[in-house]
């Protein structure tokens, strides 16, 4: 029955009802031309940014550790499994329609960090707290919706997507070394709880300890692949144009398939629109002291997660010699590939780089749902305590659960997180666009840019002793 209802739901979202396909390129289009392809004309400017992006107040979270916490949820199992799942069940061509949502999405990632800074509050800690419960509750005054979205949270990234990157994690050592997956469930659940007990702040200086060292080294693996077999490249790219618009041999229904797998797993591998990144944009202290920094600096982190790394794993399974069924394979074909290029060490390397990519993830996914526990009051040391056992618990279930089963939840939570959070950054399109010609104006002049809620109009309410 359990079954049922989830393959159900997943249908008309993802299968043939193609709810969240039809809404995440609309919004990808509607911030893009609203904010004049702010993706391509401030491409340039957003990496300036990355300069000063690691200076805050001692006591606060820097835009840099923002964006290695926003990189650490997004860089996991979507990148390494995720684009194997997309691949396997949607061609080569799904590549290419990963690259045009990534695209897209980075106009909505601006849009709906730019929110996560605006309407941010300091919770009993001191801390930053804000995300998509926030500005719909401030921005949208609607508690209702603020609610609804903060039980999808909860489900997908305060529960299933736990279990579902520890699966990744058991599967690919169980392979790799045949541990069984009980015995390394253990030791990863007890890992995280080490770390995330620490609270946001611990999280976001493991976040930028960990991040830029395991993004090098993997891109410097798929360069190193791509080098070696370069012969075969232009051949591969052809394939994955042709694949996505259905024109090579036994094409028929492989564009749909494409366009299907590459935007579901290119959502999965970036979240932009799923509303889950203004979590780790609200905490941050960005300097210069604006909204827009911060969006611009999560803008590059969704261009960094699919654009760069999941084209490396795609490169690393696309130039290998390894078939590719049709059903639905995860983990296990990036690890065959890998293999093919580097015989077992390949095995190895995969399973090394899932287990600190996925792990990672697990650590920033808890901090977006313990963030949300300030919205119902449940910020105390009981509220924690209960979130937390029930988080380590699902990853303890995850470590042992079928490859289908951890996946379908996912995609059901993170559908109706997508589908609530789309709601509300579009309905607050003013604002996201007010704050953004700030920004602008000031840059205009030569000045350091600097917010004053006071002197921008603002739906809604934003808590004034953060913005002036």
């Amino acid at each position: 029955m359990f079954d049922l209802i989830v393959g159900r739901i997943n249908n008309l979202l993802w299968g043939e009802g193609q709810i969240l396909i039809y809404i995440l390129l609309f919004t990808g289009i509607w911030f893009s031309v609203r904010l004049k392809l702010i993706q391509i004309f401030k491409f340039k400017h957003m990496f300036s940014l990355l300069k000063g992006s690691s200076k805050c107040d001692k006591n606060d979270i820097s835009s840099f550790q923002a964006l290695c916490t926003g990189l650490s949820a997004r860089v996991g199992t979507g990148n390494l499994a995720g684009v194997a799942v997309a691949i396997s069940l949607g061609g080569s061509g799904a590549i290419f329609w990963m690259w045009v949502i990534a695209i897209l999405g980075m106009a909505t990632g601006f849009a709906e960090s730019v929110l996560g800074q605006v309407y941010k509050v300091r919770d009993s800690q001191g801390e930053f707290r804000g995300g998509p419960a926030y500005y719909i509750q401030q921005g949208i005054g609607s508690r209702t919706l603020a609610i609804a979205f903060a039980l999808c949270l909860f489900l997908g990234y305060g529960f299933t997507f736990s279990a579902m990157q520890t699966n990744t994690i058991t599967d690919a050592l169980n392979f790799a070394f045949e541990i069984p997956t009980f015995y390394s469930g253990i030791v990863i659940t007890l890992l995280a709880g080490s770390i995330i007990l620490g609270g946001f702040k611990a999280i976001a200086r493991f976040a930028e300890r960990v991040v830029p060292v395991m993004g090098i080294v993997f891109v410097l693996a798929a360069v190193i692949i791509t080098l070696i077999n370069v012969t075969q490249v232009p051949a591969m790219l052809k394939d994955i144009f042709l694949s996505a618009f259905g024109l090579q041999e036994a094409g028929a229904g492989a564009m749909g398939a494409a366009i299907k797998n590459g935007i579901q797993r290119g959502l999965y591998s970036n979240e932009a629109g799923a509303g889950s990144v203004p979590h780790a944009s609200a905490s941050a202290s960005p300097i210069p002291n604006h909204p827009v920094t911060q969006g611009y600096i999560q803008m590059l982190g969704v261009f960094f997660d699919t654009i760069v790394l999941c084209s490396c794993t795609a490169v690393i399974i696309l130039l290998a010699d390894v078939d590719i069924s049709g059903e639905m394979e995860g983990i296990r074909l990036t690890q065959a590939a890998m293999t093919a290029h580097l015989a077992q060490g390949g095995v190895y390397f995969v399973a090394a780089a899932i287990s600190l990519f996925a792990f990672t993830s697990v650590v920033a996914n808890y901090a977006y749902a313990e963030s949300n526990l300030h919205l119902f009051k449940l910020d105390n040391k009981l509220g924690r305590g209960i979130y937390t056992l029930l988080y380590l618990s699902m990853m303890m279930w995850g470590a042992s659960a079928t490859l289908k089963e951890v996946w379908d939840l996912a995609d059901i939570a993170l559908g109706l997180m997508t589908v609530v959070n789309v709601i509300a950054i579009i309905l607050l399109t003013p604002t996201i666009l007010n704050v953004t010609d700030d920004y602008n104006r000031q840059r205009a002049k030569g000045i350091e840019p600097e917010f004053n809620a006071k002197n921008v109009l603002v739906q809604g309410k934003t808590e004034q002793g953060i913005w002036h």
